[in-house]
């Protein structure tokens, strides 16, 4: 059956290997071909790492459990022998779908100029056939610069610019391509714009050409370009922003335009406006998959409501959810994802739970009221028929059980006695 040359680029914010994004990925494969396409996964973001090949591991299985889609490794994209370089470029020039992602955007640049891989990718976009999907690192690539995020941020270089492939001039869009745009992992500190703050971005903002404006994609978050068709189409959960001069106009997801009319944004001074010559944006989100912090968040404030009202079953239930989700998210490559942190939270969960299962998770007043108040009736009683001794037995009893009395001109109140050695904890 013959292929259908859709002719889509897919830029991705981040979450590009997380179930946030499965979706998008599924509509990009299904407008390919209704056969199995010939998908490559180009690593040389993450060809530094000494873990390159779990990476690679992780985003084929990824693609397979989840998109439904058989991806092979083009060799040669990190530096190995001429002929496996070769053979690789050959598979990108040949491929349905070519997927590239995290890492270093320095690194791809670095080993992508060396060879004719940048020549051949510029060639999928100026004459479209099948999809290129680039994410994260890679989308850093595409515009005309790209931020150096590892020497700025995890080094502490001065903030610079580094030449891009400048792919985007295929399309006639001189820009910047700048993923993890809403990032707030730093919680504390300004972590926009793919770690560098608005600080350090205004700094870089002041060295662009005249004519070049910032794209920024939010993360899991996702602009398809039909190239063919000239549309583009803003999914996900965020959205992608054109920045010029500290001006932004902000696309939300489900929002549609045509590319003529991003060129005109990314040129225009008046980025407030809101609508494109004439042509309002509509934003229409979908329902998608919450991203792993949220999730882990929302575990722990299920699993704590469920403790504080006793609630067995529930607070299993959220730590049975959490684990889950981590295992879902168990093939992203994006290292910033919060895995680690959500392990750490099912490890509090799961011992909080057997603090809970030894302390008893039913309130002792109620177990203890049927018992306690029947007595301190009686010994009221005696109060008031003066028969002291027998009513200071039922007190020294029940002190002696673990409650304290305390007798108040309301009326007396008791208590369960917290431990000694639990107050100290």
């Amino acid at each position: 059956m013959q292929r259908v040359e859709c002719g889509l680029l897919a830029i991705m914010g981040s979450g590009e290997t997380s179930p946030t994004m499965v979706s998008v990925h599924r509509a990009v494969v299904d407008r390919l071909s209704p056969d199995r396409p010939n998908a490559v996964l180009l690593e040389t973001p993450y060809g530094f790492q000494e873990n390159v090949a779990d990476i690679s591991a992780r985003a084929q299985q990824y693609f397979h459990r989840s998109v439904g889609l058989r991806v092979s490794v083009a060799p040669g994209m990190r530096g190995q022998t001429s002929a496996d370089a070769d053979r690789g470029l050959a598979m990108v020039q040949t491929a349905d779908w070519i997927f590239s992602g995290p890492g270093s955007p320095s690194y791809a640049l670095d080993h992508w100029r060396r060879q004719p891989v940048a020549a051949a990718l510029a060639e999928r976009i100026r004459h479209p056939r099948g999809a290129v999907v680039f994410a994260s690192a890679a989308a850093a690539t595409m515009g005309c610069l790209a931020v150096p995020v590892y020497e700025i941020y995890k080094v502490g270089a001065a903030p610079h610019w580094r030449e891009g492939l400048n792919l985007l001039a295929c399309l006639d869009l001189r820009v910047v391509v700048i993923p993890h745009y809403d990032n707030t992992e730093g919680g504390t500190h300004d972590t926009r714009y793919s770690y560098l703050g608005e600080r350090r971005l205004t700094i870089l903002e002041r060295e662009l050409p005249a004519d070049a404006a910032i794209l920024g994609v939010d993360e899991h978050t996702a602009v398809i370009v039909d190239l063919l068709r000239g549309s583009v189409e803003i999914t996900g959960r965020g959205g992608l922003t054109v920045r010029r001069a500290g001006r932004s106009r902000v696309l939300t997801a489900g929002a549609t335009l045509s590319l003529a009319e991003l060129r005109a944004l990314t040129r225009s001074d008046r980025l407030a406006a809101r609508r494109v010559d004439g042509v309002p944006v509509q934003p229409s989100r979908a329902a998608q998959p919450a991203p792993l912090p949220e999730v882990t968040l929302d575990c722990e404030r299920r699993f704590e409501v469920a403790r504080l009202a006793g609630a067995a079953d529930d607070m299993v239930q959220a730590v049975l959810d959490l684990e889950e989700t981590i295992g879902v998210w168990g093939a992203d490559t994006d290292e910033d994802e919060g895995t680690t942190q959500a392990r750490a939270v099912l490890r509090s969960l799961i011992v909080r739970l057997g603090h809970a299962a030894a302390a008893g998770l039913r309130d002792p007043h109620d177990r203890l009221r049927p018992l306690v108040e029947p007595l301190l009736a009686l010994r009221e009683r005696l109060r008031g028929e003066q028969a002291y001794q027998a009513a200071d037995s039922i007190r020294a009893a029940l002190t002696a059980a673990g409650l304290t009395i305390h007798d108040t001109r309301a009326g007396t109140e008791w208590d369960v006695a917290v431990p000694a050695d639990a107050s100290a904890a």
